[in-house]
């Protein structure tokens, strides 16, 4: 990668809008998404995943963005407004929530394309040279910095970014792309059904990211061609790349380590085995995620919680946290919580043993639970004596969801409590 300045760097990033696509629905999360956008799904004990992508444009010094929001977007938007609100405009940053608003259509965002389009008189007020579009549903630490000091000096109209992935997870999942030996990519497939693989590696592929750079004026070409096409389906992997790259310069930018150029940590939590691994991940002694590096922090809204608590320490009555991760406000009384991830305000009482477990914020486990390798969604309570994880059979009668690598869904609709907007 060529090696820039920090002023050089400084300037580009000073020239370059980022655009956050984090609208979709995240339909491979089931009940997880059915009150909110992916986007918004609670992560890592105390973040939201819009985090990371905002957070990677603060930390590498890219300070005007725009994120696209549309499907269930309400504890999107409140997040936005409580933990990014606080930029200033006239020093030049921003963090603008650009809701679907059919300003130039009688229609909603019809694909990724199209919602850049949408906001493209937003983009021209900005006055950018370059153009970041980012995925919003991503977990992963990255110095756009790099990527946009080589895409300038590469002279590419357009850089992508990738990531190589197996080449059977990448199957009808990730945009599938081949490079020549400078790293231009001479084709693109979006999510195809049999990826092709790298040539020196016929277990792997070469994955996009949904993460891209392009020169202003390019896009703009680009985004009026597209929309004037009734046959597109107005999307940046199905449509926009395949058209351009015989005829102009679109590189591929590889996502690698800052410290040892290796590849580097990056998640599409978009199914609940990928979504409940990515938190078991967080767990690990040195977790390739560091979400502990204050070199670069993940930010997000915190909440004025009191610290986590433990209490009862008699010998069938102990409340002790192992190999986990517990946030603020948290109570374990007299529970024994081995491997799991709770998240703000969860209380687990007496008697309860919770392993390889994700709990999002504010449930309930009362007396002699035992859960094992579920997600439980924010504001369930779990009633007293009820076993989940342990036997699939009786878990599916009780109308929880069991993901194809034995993870349990539980939400408050399948407790029978009431539920809507979080």
């Amino acid at each position: 990668m060529p090696q820039a300045s920090p002023r050089y760097i400084s300037k580009l990033t000073r020239q370059t809008y980022a655009l956050i696509l984090a609208g979709g629905r995240g339909s491979r999360l089931h009940e997880l998404t059915e009150w909110r956008a992916k986007p918004a799904l609670h992560f890592g004990g105390q973040y939201r995943i819009i985090d990371f992508p905002l957070s990677n444009c603060v930390n590498s010094g890219v300070r005007r963005v725009g994120v696209v929001t549309q499907y269930k977007s309400h504890s999107l938007i409140r997040h936005l407004s409580r933990g990014w609100g606080h930029f200033k405009k006239e020093l030049g940053e921003s963090v603008e929530i650009l809701p679907a608003s059919q300003r130039f259509s009688d229609d909603w965002y019809q694909g990724t394309a199209d919602a850049v389009l949408q906001n493209i008189d937003i983009i021209k007020e900005e006055r950018p040279k370059y153009v970041m579009v980012l995925a919003g549903d991503h977990i992963y630490q990255m110095d756009y910095a790099g990527l946009l000091a080589a895409h300038a000096e590469s002279g590419a109209e357009m850089t992508c970014c990738c990531i190589e992935v197996p080449v059977a997870e990448a199957a009808n999942r990730f945009g599938v792309m081949q490079v020549d030996e400078q790293d231009r990519i001479v084709n693109f497939t979006e999510k195809p059904a049999v990826p092709k693989a790298l040539p020196q590696d016929p277990e792997s592929c070469l994955a996009s990211m949904g993460n891209y750079v392009f020169n202003t004026d390019f896009l703009f070409e680009q985004l009026q061609q597209d929309g004037r096409n009734g046959e597109s389906d107005h999307d940046f992997g199905k449509d926009i790349i395949p058209a351009i790259i015989e005829q102009h310069q679109v590189m591929a930018y590889r996502f690698s380590s800052a410290v040892n150029e290796t590849q580097a940590y990056w998640r599409d939590v978009g199914t609940l085995d990928s979504y409940w691994a990515a938190n078991m991940d967080l767990l690990a002694p040195a977790p390739e995620l560091n979400m502990y590096d204050d070199q670069w922090p993940i930010w997000t809204f915190q909440q004025q919680l009191p610290p986590s608590k433990y209490i009862f320490d008699d010998d069938n009555r102990r409340g002790i946290a192992i190999d986990s991760m517990v946030s603020g406000g948290c109570i374990v009384s007299g529970a024994q919580i081995r491997r799991s991830v709770l998240f703000n305000e969860v209380r687990v009482c007496s008697y309860s043993e919770v392993e390889d477990s994700v709990l999002l914020p504010d449930v309930v486990v009362q007396r002699n639970v035992r859960l094992r390798k579920t997600i439980i969604d924010s504001g369930c309570e779990v009633p007293e004596g009820m076993v989940i994880g342990y036997n699939h059979d009786h878990d599916r009668r009780r109308g929880f969801r069991i993901s194809p690598n034995g993870v349990v869904l539980v939400t408050k609709k399948m407790l029978g409590m009431p539920c809507g907007t979080e």
